[in-house]
């Protein structure tokens, strides 16, 4: 069954009325019959047809004009035409000049006036989608040059965003006082800066592709390189800072004190770093006021030891009666000036050591000796202090005294007499202490643990530092020398000294000395 509307004009009514017949018959409904193609016209103002069916000779206005009219106002609907015989040119003439879908001999085979029909209306509801889809498309089009214009705007705009930070980024870099090198994963330079090309005396040329530890030399390197190509910052952090480097100029020959700070690039979701970036700072200015400092403090210290022994000797001298008996309140008094001077003298002396620690000028002195020996004196010194707190002291050793080491043994008790009196010092009533000596593959390992307050964990990087005392929630009263010149003795003996601890549990001072144990035959040569 066809449902569309169809109009169908022919001035002769028996035409219209076998129209209508034939609709009635196939059941074709939506049909609109008009004996004059004007009327005809002025219905379709307000009506859109899907098919046009005309006859061809009309008295008011012949088929070709009425088609042309019905063109115009509906330009996708298809058009048949009814001619007779002898009209087949006009017709034809009409199929070129209007666009006909269609014309039809009269008298007309109904069989293929409905098929024609069938496939006109197919054709005008075709062509009105096309024409709807043809729109969407220039919709589409245009809003596309809308947002290709608005793309092409922003992507300038972002383009002269990054030159301009890129230029203020090459600006900084390229007029930084500080060297700055980009390394790539195997540790070889990709680029430098012009600070960085000062301070080698070789240009970009001339470093790129060099490896990075080819230019450095000196610093206690945190860094991990070998032949393989292998590089990597050895951290647990993607940051770390060399010190006490130097760099060599090529040209000058003149060796520049620099610290680099050091910064892995990672590339996303890689474990392995891609880069590394470093700069390069020169600290010559800050070492030779660090000289200037400690050269003073060497002079002033060393000044004062004199007078200070000078006073603490003529206050023996009254103490012990050599000048004439004293009365009990002069006693204390002079017992505390001896106190407060031969502190003083502790701290002057402390002083001295680091200086002569930081300048190079200490030189170990090492002897063999037995250490089991050595630590059971320092622990029978501090066992008085020990039990005025009613703490538990004990000592334990896995070797015998014919074990035997080649160090320094009177700057290796100052460390483990430091190590032991800090624990006293910093245990509670009633606690515990454990000092543990032990020997492994020839190395020796010195640990001294406590059940304590604990030290938080921000402040052990802290803690063998100049003047580092205490912790941020407890400070001492002592110089905050001890443990930054155990760390220096213990390094120079080639060894490493570090902390363990827990808040409210305790904790525990371990330093390790390697390749210090002397076998028998070893002993005996140097015995002989």
């Amino acid at each position: 069954m066809i449902s569309s509307k169809i109009i169908v004009v022919d001035d002769e009514k028996m035409v219209t009325l076998a129209f209508k017949t034939l609709f009635t018959v196939e059941g074709i409904k939506g049909g609109e019959f008009f004996n004059s193609p004007v009327e005809a016209l002025e219905y379709m103002k307000t009506q859109t047809p899907d098919l046009i069916i005309s006859d061809f000779m009309m008295p008011e206005m012949n088929g070709l004009e009425f088609l042309r009219e019905a063109k115009r106002l509906y330009p996708e609907t298809s058009m048949i035409l009814l001619t007779g015989y002898a009209d087949k040119e006009n017709a034809i003439k009409a199929i070129n000049e209007v666009g006909l879908y269609k014309y039809i001999e009269k008298p007309w085979d109904n069989d293929d006036l409905l098929m024609n029909i069938k496939n006109g209306i197919e054709r005008s509801h075709l062509l009105s989608k096309l024409r709807e889809k043809i729109a969407e498309l220039e919709d589409a089009k245009k809003q596309l040059e809308i947002y290709s214009n608005d793309l092409e705007r922003l992507v300038q705009e972002r383009t002269h965003d990054l030159s301009q930070a890129n230029q203020k980024l090459s600006g900084i870099i390229n007029h930084s006082a500080d060297g700055i090198i980009i390394l790539d994963g195997s540790g070889r330079i990709e680029q430098v800066n012009p600070a960085c090309e000062n301070l080698t005396g070789l240009n970009d040329t001339g470093l790129i592709g060099k490896p990075f530890l080819q230019i450095v030399r000196g610093c206690k390197i945190d860094l991990v390189s070998s032949d393989d190509g292998l590089f990597g910052i050895n951290s647990d952090n993607s940051e770390v800072l060399l010190k006490d480097c130097v760099i060599v100029n090529s040209l000058s020959g003149n060796q520049t004190p620099v610290d680099i700070n050091f910064a892995a690039i990672y590339a996303d979701d890689e474990d392995t770093p891609e880069k590394y970036v470093g700069v390069i700072r020169n600290v010559s200015r800050q070492k030779e006021i660090e000289r200037l400092r400690d050269d003073f403090i060497a002079t002033l210290t060393h000044d004062l030891r004199t007078p200070l022994l000078a006073a603490i000797q003529t206050l023996k001298f009254f103490l012990d009666g050599s000048l004439g008996e004293l009365e009990e309140k002069q006693a204390v008094l002079l017992s505390t000036m001896l106190q407060s001077n031969e502190d003083l003298l502790g701290l002057v002396n402390a002083l001295l050591e680091v200086y002569r620690f930081d300048s190079g000028k200490l030189e170990l002195c090492k002897t063999v000796f037995a250490p089991k020996t050595l630590v059971e004196q320092s622990v029978e010194e501090l066992l008085p202090l020990a039990q005025k707190k009613n703490i538990n002291l004990t000592f334990e050793c896995d070797f015998d005294e014919k074990l035997e080491i080649h160090a320094d043994k009177g700057e290796l008790k100052r460390v483990i007499t430091n190590l032991c009196g800090n624990a006293v010092n910093y245990t509670n009533k009633d606690g515990i202490i454990k000092v543990l000596l032990k020997s492994q593959a020839g190395d020796l390992i010195f640990s001294v643990e406590d059940n304590g307050n604990g030290i938080p964990q921000a402040d052990i990087p802290h803690l063998f530092m100049r003047f580092s005392q205490g912790t941020s929630k407890k400070r001492s009263t002592g110089t905050g020398l001890g443990l930054y010149l155990s760390r220096q003795i213990i390094e120079a003996h080639g060894g490493k000294i570090w902390v363990e601890s827990k808040l409210n549990e305790g904790s525990e001072f371990t330093f390790l000395l390697t390749d210090v144990v002397k076998n028998k035959e070893e002993r005996q040569v140097t015995n002989g």
